[in-house]
C-alpha cells in the first residue's frame, strides 16, 4: 500500500514538473508587451504599445539595411495561395542598392525577391503587384521586368528605346496593361539640366513649367510588349494609377504647385479624352495626393479651400460626379491618406510643422471615422521620434485590422504596423 501510495505521489510530482515547465516555455514565446514611448529607444523591440495611444504596434521588417514601404497608393499585397500565406512586398537596401522584398504576414519570414545590378525605383514608379499572377513588376534602368514573388522566376517585357526616357508606375485591375510616362531624349536632357540646376528646390517647377517639355502617357502590353502612347501634353504629369476595378480607367495629375493647377484628371486608356475630376473654385485652393476607393467608384484626395486654412478630405464620383467631404482640423490633417478595404474607415500619416497645416501636434498616425461632415480621429502612433522627410506612407492591411507605415525611428527606416483595435 504505501509503495503504491508513492509511486501515486511520484506520478503527480512529475505531472507538476511537466506542467510548470511548459508554463516556463509559454512565457519564453510569449512574453509580456511593454508599453513604451515609440521610438524612444535606438533599438525599438519587436512589439509594444504605445504609452500615448494604448495600440500595439508591431515591426515587420526585422532585417539589417533601411527597408521601405510602397507609397500609399499603391497596392503592396499579394493574396494568400496554394501553400502561401498573404505576402506584403517591400523595398530593402543591400549591397547592390534596393531589391524587392517580401515578408509573410503570418509568419512574418522574410525573402529576396530581387537580386539586379542598377537601380530599382522606391519611389513612386516601379512599384507594383500583380494579384492575379503572383509576379512583382519593376523597372531596373531602362528594362521592365517581372518576378514570380514565389519561385523568382523573371522575365524581361520590354526596354525603352533610346530615343525616349520612361517610367513604369501602375498596373492595370486585369494584369495585360501597364502604364506611366515619358519623355523625349531631348526633353529629359533639358529636364536634367533643370534639375541639377535647381537642385529640387521651388524654382524647379516653375523651370520646368516654363521649359514647356512634352510628357506622354503610354500604356505596355504586359504579353505582347506592344507601346502605345495615348496622351501627352506640355505639362508635367505624375502619379499615374489605374482604376483598381476598370482595366481601360486611367488616373493622372498634372503636377506643379498646387494653388495653381487644377491637378486630378482621368482618361479612358483606348478613347484618349482626358476630363477633369475636381476644378478649383477660388484663390489658393488645393487639391492633391488622390487615390482610388477599393471599389474604383470614387477618388479620395487632401482638399484645402483656401491652402493652410481649412482642411478636409474630399472625395469625387467617377460615374456620377457626386462629392462628399469631411473636415479636418490642423493638427488631422495628414501628408497622405488612405481607405480601409470596407471602405469603413481611413487613416493619415499626419504631418511635422513644417508641412503645409503647420500643425503644433500633427505628428501621429491617425485612424478616422466618418461622423457627419467631419472626420472623428483616433491616434494610433505618436510619430514625435519621427523624421518626417521620410513620409510614413499608411495602408491598410488586407483584413483591416492593422495600418502599415514606415517609419525611422532610432535612425534606419523600417515597416512597422498598428493594430487598429486596442
Amino acid at each position: 500500500m504505501i509503495q503504491k501510495q508513492l509511486i501515486r505521489m511520484k506520478k503527480i510530482f512529475l505531472f507538476f514538473c511537466v506542467v510548470a515547465n511548459l508554463m516556463v516555455a509559454c512565457k519564453k514565446e510569449l512574453p509580456d508587451i511593454g508599453t513604451i514611448e515609440t521610438g524612444s529607444s535606438q533599438s525599438m523591440p519587436g512589439e509594444w504599445i504605445d504609452k500615448d495611444t494604448g495600440h500595439k504596434v508591431i515591426r515587420l521588417t526585422p532585417r539589417l539595411g533601411d527597408n521601405l514601404s510602397f507609397y500609399f497608393h499603391n497596392n503592396p499585397f499579394l493574396p494568400a495561395g496554394d501553400g502561401a500565406n498573404e505576402k506584403m512586398i517591400f523595398h530593402g537596401k543591400t549591397n547592390q542598392g534596393m531589391q524587392l522584398f517580401s515578408v509573410d504576414l503570418i509568419t512574418k519570414k522574410i525573402d529576396q525577391i530581387t537580386n539586379k545590378r542598377g537601380i530599382i525605383s522606391s519611389g513612386l514608379s516601379a512599384e507594383m503587384v500583380g494579384k492575379k499572377s503572383s509576379r512583382v513588376y519593376y523597372q531596373c534602368n531602362d528594362s521592365v521586368f517581372a518576378t514570380n514573388v514565389e519561385n523568382h522566376q523573371t522575365e524581361l517585357l520590354y526596354v525603352f528605346p533610346d530615343s525616349i526616357r520612361g517610367e513604369v508606375t501602375t498596373i492595370n485591375a486585369d494584369e495585360t496593361l501597364l502604364g506611366g510616362i515619358f519623355l523625349s531624349s531631348e526633353d529629359a536632357e533639358t529636364l536634367d539640366r533643370i534639375k541639377e540646376e535647381y537642385d529640387n528646390t521651388a524654382d524647379e517647377l516653375v523651370a520646368i513649367e516654363d521649359a514647356k517639355l512634352l510628357y506622354s502617357l503610354f500604356t505596355l502590353q504586359i504579353t505582347t510588349g506592344e507601346f502605345k502612347k495615348i496622351h501627352n501634353e506640355n505639362h508635367l504629369l505624375f502619379h499615374i494609377q489605374f482604376s483598381p476595378i476598370d482595366p481601360e480607367f486611367l488616373m493622372f495629375c498634372h503636377e506643379g504647385f498646387w494653388s495653381k493647377v487644377d491637378r486630378i484628371w482621368t482618361i479612358n486608356v483606348n478613347e484618349g479624352l482626358p476630363r477633369l475630376m475636381h476644378k478649383r473654385t477660388m484663390e489658393n485652393e488645393i487639391a492633391g495626393h488622390e487615390f482610388f476607393s477599393p471599389d474604383g467608384k470614387w477618388i479620395w484626395f487632401d482638399l484645402q479651400v483656401p491652402q493652410g486654412e481649412t482642411f478636409y478630405l474630399s472625395g469625387v464620383n467617377v460615374l456620377t460626379n457626386e462629392t462628399e467631404r469631411y473636415k479636418l482640423t490642423r493638427n488631422e490633417w495628414s501628408i497622405h491618406y488612405t481607405i480601409s478595404p470596407d471602405q469603413q474607415l481611413f487613416a493619415g500619416d499626419g504631418g511635422d510643422p513644417g508641412q503645409v497645416a503647420n500643425a503644433g501636434d500633427g505628428m501621429w498616425i491617425y485612424l478616422f471615422r466618418p461622423a457627419g461632415d467631419h472626420l472623428s480621429s483616433e491616434r494610433l502612433v505618436n510619430m514625435k521620434h519621427h523624421n518626417y522627410k521620410l513620409e510614413p506612407n499608411v495602408h491598410f492591411s488586407p483584413d483591416g485590422k492593422w495600418v502599415i507605415f514606415r517609419a525611422n525611428f532610432g535612425g534606419q527606416s523600417d515597416i512597422y504596423a498598428v493594430e487598429v483595435d486596442k
